[in-house]
């Protein structure tokens, strides 16, 4: 068997796709030492770093760049080395399927925002990408995605057969663990400067629809009840504030009676400091209205770190009792959980623990596995 997998996104392990198709690639060369893996790389990508032995690389040569140099790259340039190299099966593991595949096609859907939050899909060619997206994704043989309830939004979006459409969850990687690696952690903390006292910490991009503003009203009720003694940490790379897509936290911040000196900004955070910064925390908050699955909190959960969350289907899903999920948007409710996780240490344990043992479910082998499973079925 023979698959060739778009590789875009290769060289950007820091977003999810990229995240994805690297440990997706890894877990498959593990789980299966005969399957034949080749990795098609566009041409920006000058050096194909961190390739797991035994993979195939397909390097391309000239092309397009930018938006229409991606366009190009998945309408023309992928099938047509797929068809070249005589691969069985083609998998784009990203939302950015072509309209024709010399094979069958599986595609990665891993979310739909774009459809669910209309903001998202920006200026006229991110719509007319969308609309080329929709119509690409029908050809597709099997949809990938990543949990039960992305699932229902793809079948619902993209009008998939339910049965054509498989959720295959991601996993934390082996370093989110609760003392594997913690030799680093006073490291990190000098690093970024984190409060010598316990924290609370948010870690993730500032979107509308990661609701940051919550934790913001939340932690105000923190401070009026405890006073500065858990600082909040907001970790992330900031963006250009604007409304409404990215609604200005400083601004948030700057509105409210929070004492300047209780919130730390570190800005962002290297792939390999993260299980440290989980490991530091008193608390994880990821108040985000919506995910196509959300890693991070699962990141956490591994690390050994309580996490508190919206009540979301794909965190109830994937959550379940590991994490203490609270009424969807409700200020009140987070500030409650909170101070509960702040001043119960029954609690606190009780919820670590629980979240250790329900994150020990997902693992990137499990992932691979379902994945082969898939183009197994494909293929016949």
């Amino acid at each position: 068997m023979h698959i060739a997998l778009n590789g875009w996104f290769w060289d950007q392990p820091h977003v999810g796709s990229g995240q994805y198709v690297r440990e997706l690639l890894t877990a498959l060369r593990k789980l299966d030492s005969t399957l034949m893996l080749t990795l098609v790389l566009p041409s920006h990508i000058s050096a194909a770093q961190n390739v797991p032995d035994g993979v195939q690389v397909e390097q391309l040569a000239g092309g397009l760049n930018g938006k229409l140099g991606k366009v190009w790259f998945e309408q023309q340039a992928f099938p047509a080395r797929v068809k070249q190299i005589k691969a069985d099966l083609a998998h784009v593991p990203y939302w950015g399927a072509p309209l024709s595949s010399p094979v069958k096609l599986v595609v990665s859907v891993l979310d739909v925002i774009p459809l669910l939050y209309p903001e998202y899909a920006g200026g006229f060619g991110n719509k007319a990408y969308i609309a080329l997206q929709r119509a690409a994704a029908g050809g597709a043989a099997k949809i990938l995605t990543l949990s039960e309830a992305s699932k229902r939004d793809v079948v619902a979006q993209l009008g998939i057969p339910e049965a054509d459409v498989i959720a295959t969850p991601l996993a934390p990687k082996p370093a989110y663990h609760p003392k594997m690696g913690n030799e680093r952690d006073a490291a990190v903390r000098q690093k970024y400067d984190l409060p010598a006292e316990p924290f609370i910490l948010y870690l993730g991009g500032f979107d509308a629809r990661k609701r940051v503003g919550q934790l913001i009203e939340a932690y105000r009720y923190v401070v009026q009840t405890r006073g500065v003694d858990v600082p909040l940490v907001i970790a992330g790379k900031e963006p250009e504030w604007r409304e409404p897509l990215f609604p200005s936290v400083w601004g948030m911040l700057h509105d409210s009676d929070i004492p300047a000196d209780a919130v730390r900004w570190i800005g962002h955070v290297d792939e390999d400091d993260k299980p440290s910064l989980y490991r530091l925390a008193r608390v994880f908050v990821y108040p985000s209205a919506y995910e196509g699955f959300g890693l991070p909190l699962l990141e956490a959960m591994a690390s050994g770190t309580p996490v508190v969350a919206n009540n979301i289907p794909v965190f109830d899903e994937i959550a379940a009792d590991g994490a203490f999920l609270i009424e969807n948007g409700s200020v009140t409710k987070m500030a409650g959980a909170l101070l509960a996780l702040l001043e119960q240490n029954d609690l606190y344990e009780s919820l670590r623990n629980t979240g250790i043992a329900r994150a020990s479910n997902f693992t990137w082998r499990k992932t691979a596995k379902q994945t082969l499973d898939v183009y197994k079925s494909v293929l016949g």
